[in-house]
């Protein structure tokens, strides 16, 4: 397994974010990824390797240009604004919501800040831009290798990406890595690609981004959107819309799931996988299943994950992962290899 690692994630090293009324220190740290490479030292399961460039053109497929515009600058705006801001993390206050206008870029920096995110938990530093480029580079250069015939790959980077939709960021995803190694693969030649997101919380900007087509399939299970964060996508009922009905797929889950319903949920998942009759998958993985995620609520051991590993190999498919959530920091890199290892022993 080819694992391309973003040697740029730890600029992405903000102070505080917003939960619940309050800032507090950020679930989404460097060291999430410092414990993956630990595991992967003590239990080596794929060749490291850093990323190839990637190109304006090649994030301009799955994101709007003025989107990724504000993103390359933010920083620099927001340091204009006032040098002192230099110690300062950047999170948005004001959001065009029902009724107002979202065409027209205003050109106060706080209101395009608010225009382009969905809440006040994804703060943006110095470094984020150049993290969030290189992890895509991460994720489009493991589906490259998948392309090039290895069979898997993992975008071992942060910060993660499956909320982050064609014109927007939140949930700590700022450009979609998932919905990038999808575009790289149908742009490769694959005809059909699905997109399994095994995350605790939906991926909705990989829905919003293919939503309305036919060529990516996109199934998520998840925690139940009435309960569970981002809440207001991820329901039974979005099965896509115009040329992609029928080609989304949301399996939400009550709070307090047990492994064994979150595996027969999975097998489903796996059945609508395999009834595309894909080219390719793209997994979304989070451990943040994890019975100690501090942020979640399902019930998965670390063991389970050697088991998540296995049933996807068991697709088939030429396979790229990206790397997701999971805040149970020290558990993470554990998780993730058990995923790997599973994976790789089934796929022999």
């Amino acid at each position: 397994m080819r694992i391309v690692h973003n040697p740029d994630h730890h600029r992405h090293d903000a102070r505080h974010e917003m939960y619940r009324g309050r800032l507090v220190p950020c679930h989404e740290t460097p060291d999430r990824l410092a414990f993956v490479l630990e595991a992967l030292r003590q239990r080596p399961v794929g060749v490291l390797s850093g990323p190839e460039p990637v190109s304006d053109a090649e994030l301009r497929a799955v994101h709007a240009p003025r989107y990724l515009d504000f993103l390359a600058g933010a920083w620099e705006a927001w340091v204009a604004l006032d040098p002192a801001n230099a110690a300062l993390d950047i999170l948005p206050s004001v959001w065009p919501v029902r009724g107002f206008r979202h065409d027209v870029e205003p050109l106060n920096f706080a209101a395009r800040l608010g225009l382009y995110s969905f809440d006040a938990g994804s703060p943006m530093v110095a470094g984020t831009w150049a993290a969030a480029r290189a992890g895509a580079a991460c994720a489009v250069t493991a589906a490259r290798a998948v392309l090039s015939g290895e069979g898997s790959a993992l975008a071992l980077t942060r910060p993660p990406g499956h909320h982050a939709g064609p014109d927007f960021f939140g949930g700590y995803c700022f450009l979609n890595n998932a919905a990038l190694a999808a575009q790289t693969l149908r742009d490769g030649g694959a005809a059909r690609v699905a997109v399994l997101d095994v995350d605790y919380h939906h991926g909705n900007g990989t829905q919003t981004i293919f939503y309305a087509r036919d060529d990516v399939l996109t199934v998520s299970l998840h925690g139940d959107p009435m309960t569970e964060y981002p809440f207001f996508l991820g329901h039974a009922d979005e099965r896509g819309e115009g040329a992609g009905l029928g080609w989304n797929l949301n399996l939400p889950l009550p709070r307090g799931t047990s492994a064994a319903t979150w595996f027969d949920t999975l097998d489903h998942a796996a059945q609508a996988v395999e009834r595309c009759q894909p080219d390719a998958l793209v997994v979304a993985l989070g451990v943040d299943t994890f019975e100690g995620d501090p942020i979640s609520g399902f019930h998965l051991r670390s063991a389970d994950y050697l088991r998540l590993g296995e049933r996807l190999a068991r697709l088939g498919l030429p396979t790229v992962f990206t790397m997701e959530g999971g805040y149970a920091v020290a558990e993470v890199g554990v998780h993730v290899v058990n995923v790997l290892e599973g994976f790789e022993a089934r796929a022999r």
